[in-house]
């Protein structure tokens, strides 16, 4: 059986962590995107769907093309951010299930069925979205995940053409403590859970 992890993992990834407006003045590599990835693809999916599409907007036009589609002030937080990422969905990622799932015929559940995949593809996405947070965190950096913008802007702008539509977008970097405020109430178990 596994052991639980040690205060120090528990805080970085959860207790202590924050969601940033503004990063840094340093630098993330592509060798660091990779090992976000390379982390985040192991988390379960249903029938290993796997259907987040992600967009790493690392020079400038891409942030500013992305920023544009944003609102309030999560346009420049797009630009100062070392790194945006539109963490998109494919709505025929039973296209892949042949491979992703080959022990039963996975993509025959899907076809014909676009409420089914979209439905499917929206769940299954903001999962692989809450492992992208996740294994940030565990990589040393920090996110700013944000759902002000315009999905067909995005849509429009990243993804014309394709069956990917637009989860969210989050920004990464290293995470400036001046841009936080307090912690937003955490209520206890009592408050929104029941035992059945």
């Amino acid at each position: 059986m596994s052991l639980p992890l040690d205060d120090t993992a528990l805080d970085r990834v959860f207790r202590s962590a924050r969601s940033f407006n503004g990063y840094l003045d340093k630098p993330v590599s592509e060798a660091q995107l990779h090992a976000i990835w390379d982390l985040m693809k192991m988390g379960p999916t249903s029938a290993n769907q796997m259907p987040a599409r992600l967009v790493w907007c690392t020079s400038a036009a891409a942030k500013e093309k992305l920023a544009a589609c944003a609102s309030g002030t999560n346009g420049p937080k797009i630009l100062a951010a070392p790194v945006s990422v539109i963490i998109g969905m494919d709505l025929d990622f039973h296209e892949q299930l042949p491979w992703l799932f080959p022990h039963a015929d996975a993509k025959s559940w899907f076809a014909g069925n676009d409420a089914l995949r979209e439905a499917s593809a929206m769940r299954n996405s903001t999962l692989q979205g809450a492992y992208f947070i996740i294994a940030a965190r565990l990589l040393g950096l920090d996110t700013g995940p944000m759902s002000g913008f315009s999905n067909a802007a995005v849509d429009e702008a990243f993804f014309a053409g394709t069956r990917v539509r637009s989860n969210f977008i989050a920004t990464l970097g290293y995470g400036d403590p001046a841009t936080i405020f307090e912690r937003s109430p955490r209520p206890d178990f009592a408050t929104f859970n029941t035992l059945a």
